[in-house]
């Protein structure tokens, strides 16, 4: 006992140090410099209390920011969540070559985010155009990235063409767990597709649906990779969520602890918006 114990704790110990030295020590640090002056390269910083907390309410940067995360965020998870299941219950009916179709829906998944990032920005910056101008389309011959009303629509769509990747396979996850025969039942009993899907199939799938919202959200409200591969958070500021502000002011404009303390907010904000989703949905699959 002696011997298994100290294996765990060989293996345990590190990891939790691990841990503390590249997680929970910078976010120590970083609200500790909230509190501060600290411009990030300086050897002296004074402290200000809750100064840089008060100033970002009144921050048009950070409004705009805040404003356009959210917005993105709504769209992007209402969207991910409705195409995923759609597939999910496509690829969980008896098709041909399921097991393959599976496979190539999984595969943006395993891309990473910057690569399809550069890849739809050559797409938008010269494929669509092109096409656009054998159609004779003034709407595709304009590159939405540049357009400060239509980028977003451009983020939104890379980003929901790579999430719908693993949202569809804890649908398809959570769709194999339902028994074949209360669909049988159902055939039986002359309910149509519809009423089968809400009165039976979409209820049973109610804890896979509030994992997905949870996730699907929780990684939109954190928006970054996308950004910086498509538009760098222009044109302007119209595509700058809160986590390319953080990066933009706190490591290349000397607001280190500014935004150091608006990261604190936005931790605060994504803990409280999880919180209110899972027990929201958690309600609904009770009443289920």
């Amino acid at each position: 006992m002696a011997k298994r114990k100290a294996a765990f704790y060989t293996m345990t110990i590190p990891a939790l140090l691990l841990f503390f030295l590249f997680h929970t020590f910078p976010t120590l640090q970083g609200i500790f410099y909230s509190f501060t002056n600290y411009d990030g390269y300086s050897d002296s910083y004074d402290f200000v209390g809750f100064k840089n907390f008060a100033s970002l309410f009144t921050d048009s940067n950070v409004l705009n920011a805040y404003l356009f995360t959210f917005k993105y965020a709504i769209v992007v998870t209402i969207f991910i969540n409705v195409i995923s299941l759609l597939i999910a219950l496509g690829l969980n009916s008896r098709i041909k070559f399921r097991n393959f179709f599976r496979g190539i829906y999984f595969l943006p998944n395993v891309l990473g985010v910057l690569i399809v990032g550069y890849i739809f920005n050559y797409i938008f910056a010269n494929a669509v155009p092109m096409i656009g101008e054998k159609l004779g389309s003034e709407i595709l011959t304009t590159n939405i990235l540049g357009s400060e009303k239509w980028a977003w629509i451009g983020i939104v769509i890379v980003a929901v063409w790579q999430g719908i990747a693993f949202n569809t396979i804890l649908y398809l996850a959570g769709l194999q767990t339902i028994p074949r025969d209360i669909y049988e039942a159902a055939d039986i009993d002359g309910a149509g597709p519809w009423n089968t899907f809400w009165s039976m199939t979409f209820p049973m799938l109610a804890s896979f649906f509030t994992i997905n919202m949870v996730l699907a959200m929780k990684n939109s409200l954190m928006v970054f990779d996308q950004i910086v591969a498509l538009t760098g958070g222009g044109p302007g500021r119209s595509t700058q969520s809160i986590a390319m502000l953080i990066y933009q002011g706190g490591f290349q404009g000397g607001e280190f602890a500014y935004q150091s303390a608006n990261a604190v907010i936005y931790f605060i904000v994504i803990v409280i918006i999880s919180v209110v989703q899972l027990n929201f949905l958690q309600k609904r699959e009770l009443d289920a």
